[in-house]
C-alpha cells in the first residue's frame, strides 16, 4: 500500500512545541505565511515513522519538495506554502535546507564533534529563524544571534530526548568526542538513570548550550518589528531556563521540560521584561536625538 507524507506525519501541531509557533504576539497578516510553512515541516518531519522504510522516507521527502518547487502536484502543504512564498516574493530556500536535515535524520545517526552537530544545526534549526526573519522583512544582519539561538533550542531539544532518541530510534546527537572525553559510551542512554561519566558529558554540553544563548541575548533588541522582537524575547528566556535544567537535572529519569503553567508565566514574564527593555531604548535614542 501507497502511504502519503501526510499520513505519515507525527501528528503533532504547532501548539504542542516547546517554544511557541506563530503565537498571538506574531501580527495576524504574517501568521498564515508562518503556519504554512510550519506545515510543510511537521508533515516532512517523517523520519520517525515507525514502519516506513529508508527508501520510503526519502521518497517522500522528494516529493515534498518537488511539490514546492512546483514540479510536482501531489503534496497539498508544498502546494500550499509555494503559493504563500510567491505571494510574498520569498525564496524556498530556508524550506529546502530543513528537508536536507530530515535527509540527515534517515541517514546519519552519528555525531563527531560539536562541529558535526552545529553543521546539522544550520539545516535542522538556523532556516526557520531565519525565514520568519524574512517574514517580517528583518535585516539579515540579525542571522549570526538568530543562528546562536536556533542551535540552542535544537540542542537543547537534543539533549531532553537524548534517552528517548537512543531508544526508540538508535539516533544520537551527543557528539561521540564529548562521550569520549567525558568516559562514557552510546550504550550508558539506555539506562534508566544517567551514570555519573554520562550526566557529565550532558551538563558540559548544557554549559556550552548556555554559552550559545548568551551570544543570542542580544537578538531581540535586533528586531525591529516589535511583536517579534517580544516573541522572541519569550523563546530565549525559556530556553535558558531550560539550559539550566539540563545543567541540574537527569534526563534520563527527571523532568526537563516545561509544563503548561510554567510556559505560561516565565513567557508573560519575559514578554514584561521585553516591553519594558524596549522601552529603555526608545527613551534613551529620544534622549540622544534631543541631546545632539
Amino acid at each position: 500500500m501507497t502511504i502519503t507524507s501526510l499520513a505519515a506525519r507525527s501528528g503533532k501541531g504547532h501548539r504542542d512545541e516547546n517554544f511557541p509557533v506563530a503565537s498571538w504576539l506574531i501580527h495576524p497578516r504574517h501568521r498564515r505565511t508562518i503556519l504554512a510553512f510550519y506545515e510543510f515541516v511537521r508533515t516532512a518531519d517523517i523520519v520517525d515513522h515507525a514502519t516506513l522504510a529508508p527508501s520510503q522516507k526519502l521518497a517522500l521527502i522528494d516529493q515534498l519538495e518537488a511539490s514546492l518547487l512546483g514540479a510536482s502536484l501531489q503534496e497539498p502543504v508544498g502546494i500550499a506554502l509555494r503559493a504563500e512564498l510567491s505571494a510574498h516574493r520569498l525564496s524556498p530556500r530556508h524550506a529546502q535546507d530543513l528537508l536536507t536535515a530530515f535527509r540527515m535524520d534517515v541517514t546519519k545517526l552519528r555525531y563527531r564533534d560539536w562541529d558535526d552537530l552545529i553543521g546539522y544545526c544550520s539545516y535542522s534549526a538556523m532556516p526557520v529563524g531565519r525565514f520568519v526573519l524574512d517574514v517580517h522583512g528583518e535585516s539579515h544582519a540579525t542571522w549570526p544571534a538568530n543562528d546562536a539561538l536556533c542551535a540552542a533550542l535544537q540542542i537543547i531539544n537534543h539533549l531532553q530526548d537524548c534517552a528517548k532518541d537512543y531508544r526508540n530510534l538508535d539516533r544520537v546527537y551527543i557528539p561521540l568526542n564529548a562521550l569520549a572525553t567525558a568516559g562514557a559510551t552510546v550504550e550508558e542512554l539506555g539506562q534508566a538513570r544517567a551514570s555519573p561519566a554520562l550526566l557529565a558529558c550532558i551538563q558540559a554540553l548544557a554549559h556550552r548550550t548556555k554559552e550559545l544563548l548568551h551570544d543570542s541575548r542580544i537578538f531581540p533588541s535586533l528586531i525591529s518589528d516589535t511583536r517579534l522582537g517580544l516573541e522572541v524575547a519569550v523563546i530565549q528566556r525559556l530556553a535558558e531556563h531550560l539550559a539550566g535544567l539540563l545543567v541540574r537535572r537527569d534526563p534520563l529519569n527527571e523532568r526537563v521540560h516545561l509544563g503548561p503553567a510554567g510556559f505560561a508565566c516565565r513567557g508573560a514574564l519575559s514578554i514584561l521584561s521585553g516591553m519594558m527593555q524596549r522601552a529603555g531604548r526608545r527613551l534613551a535614542s529620544r534622549r540622544q536625538t534631543q541631546d545632539a
